[in-house]
């Protein structure tokens, strides 16, 4: 009530601003009446003009941008432009406040690797975001007010919007290309509804991929077992000589040992999977290495191929000792049991540009079409399988390299022609190749001289 006073004051001046109007004019006229008429109107006048001023003023700073502070005046006028100015003021801050909690929210469903899109109850968009419109193939500018049926013309996308039943999620391909999309509506609002979008295109590939992958074990275990399982029957309801039994009991072990290459193939394969990465700081003679393989390598060709596998290469790998003999060992043997008798199979060294390390398995057997090539890393993938089998090959060799090159951050590597053989190459990073030591040298020397004379 601070402004009563000042309007009271503002009225007692007004009137005694009349009286004084009224007797100058009841002095001049000698007329009482018209003196005390014109003396009200007077200060009614007055009072009325001081009001219109500051209301004017009030109402010109309302009408612009309120920048400004309103018009500091007294009284009643002074007090209602301070409550309008003051409720001006919350009210930018109100939507200053919440126009940031919009930008933030936005920021944040920007930021989300799932799609959202907003529809209004005409199916019109009224919002995306990025990956959203990637989904669909929209533009988040100029696609906005444009009816989502119009814009996205899959028949299963239609039809789910107007069945109206969004209890189970559409998948859907991807509008840009290749892959496999998973999309949920939820109503809200009036009409409202929002549609998210998710990329399930890995989903769906390691889904497929575990399915084959049992199938393959299934398949590659159902048949040493089913060769068993007959040769079992066998000893058991027919009479066999010495010979015929020792002949099936050869068999048998065969195809245990089949089914024990399998099942440590694919314990490798996960343990490979599950292992952290190997550390940096443990060195690996790759002579030694070699000087192992060799010998084994010379043993499975039993003297059928020219091999040339003991480079002196005079190098160190940092990692695991056993995955990196494995991953050099799958690719000299596959590539002796691949090459026919006469071949010839030679392991190469070679220090690349930058520090790199290439240890290259070249052979001169049959080769790889080059359409195979690309799939060669995949479990059970196999160019010929008959072949494969009879090499005694479980198919998981190469994907069992591909991990342990990725897990020592290097790279396999493959070139094949048809009729010319094949060419397997190992990148090494560079901060996992050095040249030895000259003690690690004489170590190793004495271990390959050891090694030589036990063969």
């Amino acid at each position: 009530m601070t402004w009563l006073l000042p309007r009271l004051l503002m009225a007692l001046g007004a009137a005694l601003f009349g009286f004084v109007i009224g007797v100058a004019v009841r002095t001049a006229t000698g007329i009482d009446s018209l003196g005390l008429g014109i003396g009200v109107i007077g200060g009614v006048v007055l009072m009325l003009l001081l009001d219109a001023v500051r209301g004017h003023r009030l109402i010109s700073w309302l009408r612009g941008n309120q920048l400004e502070n309103a018009p500091r005046d007294t009284g009643l006028w002074g007090e209602v432009g301070y409550r309008i100015e003051r409720a001006v003021r919350d009210r930018d801050r109100s939507v200053a406040r919440a126009r940031l909690e919009l930008e933030q929210f936005l920021s944040a469903i920007e930021a989300s690797p799932n799609g959202v899109l907003m529809l209004d109850p005409q199916e019109q968009i009224v919002w995306c975001n990025r990956v959203a419109a990637d989904h669909f193939a929209l533009d988040p500018q100029r696609d906005l007010r444009q009816r989502i049926t119009n814009l996205v013309r899959a028949p299963a996308f239609v039809a789910y919007l107007q069945t109206g039943n969004f209890a189970e999620p559409l998948v859907l391909g991807n509008g840009r290309g290749p892959g496999t999309l998973s999309i949920i509506v939820r109503e809200y609002g009036e009409g409202m509804r929002l549609v998210l979008s998710l990329d399930v295109t890995e989903r769906v590939r390691s889904e497929a991929m575990r399915r084959d992958f049992v199938a393959n074990v299934s398949h590659e275990i159902r048949t040493p077992l089913t060769v068993l399982s007959g040769f079992i029957e066998t000893m058991h309801s027919l009479p066999l000589t010495a010979v015929e039994r020792e002949r099936v009991l050869v068999l048998m072990n065969q195809q245990t040992q089949r089914m024990q290459t399998l099942v440590a193939d694919l314990l490798t394969l996960a343990q490979l999977e599950g292992s952290p990465r190997p550390a940096p700081d443990r060195w690996v003679g790759l002579d030694g290495l070699l000087l192992r393989i060799a010998a084994d390598a010379e043993v499975l060709s039993g003297g059928r191929h020219r091999l040339h596998l003991r480079p002196e290469t005079n190098v160190e790998l940092a990692g695991i000792e056993s995955e990196l003999l494995s991953a050099i060992a799958n690719l000299v043997t596959n590539a002796v049991r691949y090459t026919p008798d006469g071949g010839e199979v030679e392991v190469a060294w070679r220090l690349l540009e930058g520090g790199n390390g290439e240890l290259t398995v070249i052979d001169t057997g049959l080769g790889i079409s080059r359409e195979h090539i690309p799939r060669l890393t995949e479990r059970f993938y196999r160019v010929d399988g008959s072949r494969s089998r009879e090499t005694g090959g479980t198919g998981l060799g190469l994907s069992i390299v591909k991990h342990v090159m990725q897990r020592h951050g290097g790279e396999l590597m493959i070139q094949s022609d048809v009729g010319k053989g094949s060419r397997f190459r190992l990148v090494f990073p560079a901060a996992r190749v050095r040249q030895a030591s000259d003690s690690a040298l004489g170590d190793e020397a004495a271990f390959n001289a050891a090694a030589l004379s036990d063969h």
